[in-house]
């Protein structure tokens, strides 16, 4: 072992104080100026998530040209704060999501909005879309689909009669811990999460914990708060709740897709300005009239304005005729010229049709 040369290490830690100031200092002018701009605005959102996406996209940029030391997913979290924390200089705005504290959901409302907000937790997707609606809350967090069971229908069923509008995305991977009062696998005999979870972690369960009863809860979180009141359960959920209810993680990332994921959509009453060209995306409700060939007639004029689907998903009507309600993801804004036209084109042959929102697509940092 080489000996420790204590003069050149006083010397960098001098160096690494002096950055330190300089980094405090350019945060405080940053605050300042963040300050300015929101008088400024005036009345204007003080979100606005195509803007704040263009300030971590340009950080993470001036890193790699720098060199990229730092890994895309940590300086976009640390500016991700520094973003929040400016913001919240002008208000703290409030959003509602499905709670308790330690849910998924909460980690897409800290993954978009980072910690300096009120958020607020909600029992049900239903009260999550009132407490916004109602204006109680300025902003609300949903989930809308998992990428191994498909669609949560309630958020699709509550978007088509909303006035919310979409402004953003989330993407969220999902990892699912078994968790109890002891650490210790022998001590459970039941365990509980959403319903969700435990269909995505059936293989696991099946084999690790064969004949063990399963019990739906309302919400991972809530599985977790009540296995930290009873020693003989366990429950599957996020690391954050192990945490906040003081359980043992007796096996991590049980879930059968390692690459699981969940997005969440972004409501408010606003609607997300146009951001820089590729990276929007835009979603739609349309209904079409029960005749052969309507859906392809509905769906034509994005082939031939060469705008991209991303994503189709039916639910029904709920009219008692059979009828389904369509929707849809295409990329792009809907200010963009071809977007636009598609729209329109497709609004002409819809006997519903209705544009959600256009909002910044979802970077996995």
């Amino acid at each position: 072992m080489t000996a420790e040369n204590t003069q050149e290490i006083e010397r960098l830690r001098k160096e690494i104080d002096a950055v330190d100031r300089e980094i405090v200092g350019c945060i405080v002018r940053r605050s300042q100026l963040a300050q300015s701009v929101g008088k400024a605005k005036g009345t204007a959102p003080v979100y606005r998530p195509e803007r704040e996406r263009e300030v971590v996209e340009r950080a993470l940029a001036e890193n790699r040209r720098l060199g990229g030391l730092l890994p895309d997913s940590v300086l976009s979290t640390l500016y991700l704060e520094i973003v929040s924390a400016c913001r919240a200089l002008e208000a703290r705005p409030s959003v509602a999501y499905l709670g308790p504290q330690g849910t998924f959901t909460e980690m897409a409302v800290l993954k978009q909005f980072g910690s300096n907000i009120e958020a607020r937790p909600c029992e049900s997707i239903d009260e999550v879309f009132h407490s916004t609606e109602s204006g109680r809350t300025l902003y609300a967090v949903v989930p809308v689909e998992n990428s191994s069971q498909g669609t949560v229908t309630r958020t699709m069923d509550l978007l088509f009669s909303s006035p919310l509008s979409i402004i953003g995305e989330v993407h969220i991977p999902i990892a699912h811990n078994l968790m109890n009062y002891t650490g210790k696998k022998e001590d459970i005999e039941v365990v509980s999460a959403h319903p969700q979870a435990l269909a995505q972690c059936r293989v696991w369960l099946g084999t690790h914990l064969p004949g063990v009863k399963t019990i739906p809860a309302a919400s991972n979180a809530e599985a977790a708060l009540e296995a930290s009141k009873n020693p003989k359960m366990a429950a599957i959920a996020a690391t954050r709740a192990a945490e906040l209810y003081g359980l043992q993680i007796v096996s991590a990332g049980i879930q059968d897709d390692p690459r699981n994921r969940t997005r969440f959509l972004v409501l408010g009453h606003a609607v997300a300005a146009k951001g820089s060209a590729g990276s929007d995306k835009t979603s739609v409700v349309f209904s079409v009239p029960n005749r052969a060939g309507q859906l392809f007639h509905a769906l034509e004029p994005l082939e031939k304005n060469g705008v991209s689907m991303m994503r189709l998903e039916s639910r029904p009507a709920r009219n008692g005729a059979w009828d389904y309600n369509f929707f849809v993801d295409v990329e792009g804004h809907a200010t963009d010229a071809k977007v636009a036209q598609a729209l329109a084109e497709m609004k002409e042959v819809s006997s519903f049709f209705k544009v959600l929102g256009s909002y910044p697509q979802a970077k996995d940092y």
